[in-house]
């Protein structure tokens, strides 16, 4: 994706934080030729060599696993994002759009057996943690996991690029910057108030520095 020079994201702690909470991702490859695009929960883990892979499941009855494997994949996480009035500037200027996004490239492959297990076991733990009656796939009868297995695809995908932007207004001044934050938080919209609180993070790095 194009990322203007000012918006480069690169601090790993951040990306790796950024992925796991908001880890409903959009997965891009080809199927038939053409651009398809699955939004799935994808898991963050190392493999057995240390290095980073994205583990999920496709439903069976969906094309796209098909003709995914060994070929190259892009994974999109989105984050919070905010619509930027340019009636906020003390200049003129035109709207604009604040935005946390990563692109994950890597090379898929189907995964079965134990490995889809772990798969499964860890993403129903990772979001029942906390909740009342919680469930767990251990909990669960052998025949009906086995029965909902049979119509699921594991993948696996073996990171090798990532690419992230973080387009919170760094280009604009302190005054403009602090107001465009001011803005945010009077704004009804929860998304709104996440950008704000994005931008705070920067504005208190600079403070630091």
């Amino acid at each position: 994706m194009y990322i203007h020079p000012k918006n480069i994201w690169t601090k790993e702690a951040d990306l790796i934080k950024f992925i796991q909470q908001n880890a409903f991702a959009t997965l891009v490859s080809r199927v038939t030729n053409r651009p398809w695009a699955t939004h799935l929960p994808l898991i963050l883990e190392k493999d057995q060599d240390g290095h980073p892979i994205l583990l999920g499941h496709l439903a069976k009855a969906n094309a796209q696993w098909k003709e995914i494997e060994n070929e190259e994949v892009l994974a999109i996480f989105q984050g919070p994002h905010a619509y930027i009035s340019s009636s906020w500037y003390n200049h003129e200027n035109v709207p604009t759009w604040n935005y946390q996004a990563i692109h994950v490239y890597g090379t898929c492959r189907i995964i079965e057996g134990e490995h889809l297990m772990h798969h499964l076991k860890t993403i129903v733990d990772k979001y029942e943690d906390g909740r009342p009656n919680r469930v767990s796939v251990e909990k669960m009868s052998d025949s009906y996991v086995q029965g909902q297995v049979k119509a699921l695809v594991g993948i696996e995908i073996k990171v090798s690029e990532v690419q992230a932007s973080a387009k919170l207004s760094q280009n604009r001044d302190q005054v403009n910057f602090k107001n465009i934050i001011l803005k945010l938080q009077e704004s009804p919209l929860p998304m709104d108030h996440q950008v704000a609180s994005e931008m705070e993070k920067i504005l208190n790095a600079d403070g630091e520095g």
